[in-house]
């Protein structure tokens, strides 16, 4: 894999790991970022994916992946059983969604969430001006095709992790090229976190009422 042609998120995503993990991809689809923390940081890496054909893509790459579905919980797996648990792009397309994100806490002692903007500026513009349900390169889908099933902003997701006292210990907001620090939840495409199940004060740069 060239790391030029890796996604941004992906790149972030990789930054935050530290070598020689033990990860769990949750949704991990075809593979790519399970397989580029293999590569580049010698992860111990697991996947649970629900699309058979994405699993056999992801065998492809010889990946450790299980078919699940990430809604019914994840009751083989202890306590800590992992450093990190990913949910990258697929948190906001599942049933349940308080239950796999709690079942993610428990099993993991970090959890990274990648979730799509619904609040950028051209969704906004979109909705405002064409008065239609919109499309972004974060979200691709026509409404009538989305996985989408949670419709969730920045400002979203920061409110709901503090009102269940879920700790957020990093941060970071991504564009179309770059990493956005200003008004993210108006610029932003895509939201990054870590986070853990401790029950601290949210301390979180670059929040904004945008």
């Amino acid at each position: 894999m060239q790391y030029d042609s890796v996604s941004l998120d992906h790149k972030v995503i990789l930054d935050l790991i530290a070598p020689g993990s033990s990860v769990l991809d949750l949704g991990c689809g075809t593979g790519e970022l399970l397989y580029l923390l293999i590569a580049e940081k010698g992860i111990h890496g697991q996947g649970i994916e629900i699309d058979e054909q994405a699993i056999y893509k992801c065998v492809g790459k010889g990946l450790n992946v299980f078919h699940g579905d990430i809604d019914t919980g994840l009751p083989e797996f202890p306590d800590d059983s992992f450093d990190y648990v990913i949910l990258n792009q697929s948190l906001q397309q599942v049933k349940h969604l308080e239950t796999v994100l709690r079942n993610a806490l428990r099993v993991g002692t970090r959890v990274v969430v990648g979730i799509p903007n619904f609040a950028h500026y051209k969704a906004r513009f979109q909705l405002f001006f064409r008065g239609r349900t919109p499309v972004t390169s974060s979200l691709p889908y026509l409404w009538h095709e989305t996985p989408n099933l949670h419709f969730l902003s920045i400002l979203d997701f920061l409110g709901y992790c503090r009102g269940k006292k879920v700790h957020i210990e990093k941060t970071c907001f991504i564009g179309e090229h770059r990493r956005i620090s200003f008004f993210p939840n108006f610029f932003a495409l895509t939201g990054i976190f870590v986070i853990s199940g401790k029950d601290r004060i949210l301390d979180v740069p670059g929040k904004s009422d945008e």
